[in-house]
């Protein structure tokens, strides 16, 4: 093991240990232990026990919350122990879409060890009520922070919902059972031609990806030891996840970190360039729920007034619902103030020769379909607040590409296709350096920018440029 995973263990285990112990003293304060009698009497049980056993420990150091910390460490460290819980392998293979087998085994060992410390330590006359609903607590925490999916799930990304595509894996493939395969939801299946597998492969995943979201790539390439440098690169850069199986050893033409598994002769090579997956996405999420909650709670007066002042001058819906592309290709609903008149994009096809910008991208100088005073509204991007909705609902991040129609996104071509393979945002690159951009590649020329250097510090930067960007007149909105 080397010194990173070390460290990123003692990160988790140290986590771990500070909720562990602060939810179990919390609830033997407030609900095992019934009076301050009682845990007198526990603290005099403890003090016994010192002067038999160990008697070189200052009394100052023996109370039950200490107790409790070790008793926590102690099983940590069985558990840390144990390669079932350390280890997640998504090259395993699986045979239900099911978290209770790993639940009922972390309840039996959590238990089974509770009940022995508190046989050891003498911790009696607990409530039993209490003491029955504590049991199932504790193993909910450590399977939340397991892995990274159930957090992933909880936060808006459940596992169950991602869906994968296979190439020349054959339906009743035992393969289809392993872990990565078994959570996942297939949505097509294909065979390809030997002579012309990797241009077939690209375009079937650049036709798919315009109407689905896909998450996961697997390829099974038989005898075959090569991707094709084309199909390589591809693959690298499309930012998803990727499994490609082979009775041979695979031999790539790029560095590039990957995993690579020998299952009963068969070789398995899984690399995942999803850049905002597993702890990476909590913490972003954690980032975008806390800001959001925030915002909405502070600007609250403000939306209000927005609100009435658009049913003042052209009634209602004030919010509308757009289609949207998100990450990977998923649709969803996006909020905004309307700040046009009703059906005004079914006007874009009359109004086309006005439009100032290219690719997919339309915007016109004056608009004719705009509300009265809603120009102010657009100019200062007060019309996007309530997309803070969405932030929370998890189709949209703070900061990222901004979504576009699915009219556009199926204008894109393949490498266009990589601004979905991130969360997109209220805000980002484009907004903070150039928001009046006329065409499409400088939009692009930023998302990618963005993608290829993507960090949680690179968010909070461009959250903290962009309400003064709003105001600077060189690169304010219209």
């Amino acid at each position: 093991m080397n010194l990173n995973s070390i460290v990123k263990y003692l990160i988790r285990f140290g986590f771990l240990q500070v909720i562990i112990t602060s939810i179990s003293i919390w609830y033997f304060d407030n609900y095992l232990i019934l009076s301050q009698q009682q845990k007198y009497n526990l603290y005099l049980n403890l003090l016994e026990d010192r002067d038999r056993f160990l008697a070189f420990i200052p009394t100052k150091y023996i109370t039950v919350n200490l107790v409790i910390t070790i008793i926590v460490f102690i099983f940590l460290v069985i558990l840390y122990s144990t390669k079932f819980y350390t280890y997640v392998n998504e090259l395993n293979y699986s045979f239900e879409k099911s978290y209770l087998d790993e639940f009922l085994y972390i309840y039996l060992l959590w238990n089974s060890y509770l009940f022995s410390s508190f046989l050891i330590f003498r911790f009696s006359g607990l409530s039993r009520s209490y003491l029955l609903l504590f049991t199932f607590i504790i193993p909910i925490v450590l399977l939340l922070f397991r892995n990274s999916e159930i957090l992933s799930s909880i936060l808006g990304r459940p596992v169950i919902n991602e869906k994968f595509i296979t190439f020349n894996l054959e339906k009743n493939s035992t393969f289809r059972n392993l872990r990565l395969m078994s959570f996942r939801k297939e949505i097509a299946s294909y065979k390809s031609n030997e002579n012309t597998i990797s241009s077939f492969i690209i375009n079937k995943i650049d036709q798919i990806n315009k109407i689905e979201n896909v998450n996961l790539i697997v390829i099974y390439l038989d005898n075959k030891k090569k991707l094709g440098k084309k199909l390589e690169e591809y693959l690298i850069n499309i930012n998803k996840k990727v499994l490609i199986i082979s009775e041979k050893n695979v031999e790539f033409n790029s560095n590039f970190l990957y995993r690579e598994e020998i299952i009963d002769g068969t070789n398995f090579v899984y690399f995942n360039n999803d850049i905002q997956y597993g702890s990476k996405y909590i913490l972003k999420r954690i980032l975008d729920v806390a800001l959001s909650i925030t915002a909405l709670l502070f600007l609250s007066p403000l939306l209000v007034v927005i609100y009435f002042y658009i049913v003042i001058k052209d009634g209602r819906p004030v919010i509308i619902r757009q289609d949207r592309v998100g990450l990977h290709g998923k649709q969803f609903k996006m909020f905004k103030f309307r700040t046009m008149k009703e059906d005004s994009h079914s006007l874009r096809s009359e109004l086309k020769e006005m439009n100032k910008k290219s690719g997919p991208l339309f915007k016109i100088k004056n608009d004719p379909r705009l509300i009265k005073g809603a120009k102010v509204l657009r100019k200062y991007s007060l019309d996007e607040l309530p997309q803070l909705i969405n932030v929370l609902k998890a189709d949209m991040s703070l900061v990222g590409p901004r979504p576009l129609f699915n009219t556009d996104t199926k204008t894109f071509n393949k490498n266009y296709m990589r601004r979905l393979n991130v969360i997109p945002g209220m805000t980002g690159l484009l907004q903070i350096n150039d928001r009046n951009a006329d065409d499409f590649e400088t939009w692009f020329k930023y998302d990618v920018e963005y993608i290829e250097n993507w960090s949680l510090y690179l968010d909070i930067k461009i959250l903290l440029k962009t309400i003064p960007s709003l105001f600077n007149k060189k690169i304010q909105g219209e």
